[in-house]
């Protein structure tokens, strides 16, 4: 069950807080220099909201059905879920675009499509 949080907790969040976005994510396909199995739903690469150059990231999971897998190269709309910090409700809006990462390395690119049922905490 979850609660929805107020403009303070948004401000000033507290542990169990969660930002969950539809998004659309393009993987790289192997030959592009991604990855080389499956995508399946304990995934949780890092987020770069900046530069390809950029080493504030930040965790985020892709949350899949149990039986449901994405392979190299392809898209996908799906639901990711992110510890919810000030800086990064401040980088989620519509349209934002961002590159998912193993350690330095791109295996794909994301887009937010919108940002659902705003911001909650596991209660």
């Amino acid at each position: 069950m979850y609660r929805r949080l107020s403009r303070a907790d948004v401000l000033e969040p507290r542990r169990g807080a969660v930002i969950n976005v539809r998004a659309l994510i393009t993987f790289l396909a192997s030959h592009e220099g991604g990855r080389t199995s499956d995508v399946r739903s304990t995934y949780r690469p890092l987020h770069n909201f900046g530069e390809p150059d950029n080493r504030e990231m930040w965790f985020g999971q892709i949350r899949l059905d149990e039986n449901d897998k994405i392979s190299p190269g392809e898209s996908r709309e799906v639901l990711v879920q992110f510890n919810a910090e000030p800086a990064l409700v401040a980088e989620l809006k519509p349209g934002r675009t961002w590159r998912i990462q193993e350690g330095p390395q791109l295996v794909a690119t994301a887009k937010v499509i919108e940002i659902l049922d705003g911001i909650y905490r596991a209660v």
